[in-house]
């Protein structure tokens, strides 16, 4: 956690070549909505870090392996299940807009 009273603080360049730019998006997105102060965690930073550098490998993984993925029609009950998870969450979100 920063804090500057506490001498724990980092200037956004600091901060942006400590964790990478995406790395700040994501931790700064977690310190906080409401109206109290944020409360940057350098934990939060460096755990996003990884989840993008797993993602990364994950997308190299599929790109690698895409001949060997299942093709045809999305006709399982597992895809019936998603694309009926798909619709409720855009009906969901455009119910939430239209207010």
């Amino acid at each position: 956690q920063m804090s500057k009273s506490t001498g724990n603080f980092l200037t956004l360049t600091q901060a942006v070549d400590k964790f990478s730019a995406d790395g700040m998006r994501l931790a700064l997105a977690d310190a906080g909505d409401t109206v109290e102060d944020a409360n940057f965690v350098e934990a939060m930073a460096d755990a996003g870090i990884l989840r993008l550098y797993t993602w990364v490998e994950w997308v190299k993984e599929m790109i690698a392996n895409r001949d060997s993925l299942r093709s045809g029609p999305a006709s399982t009950f597992n895809d019936r299940v998603f694309a009926s998870e798909m619709n409720a969450g855009i009906i969901k979100t455009d119910q939430n807009y239209e207010k």
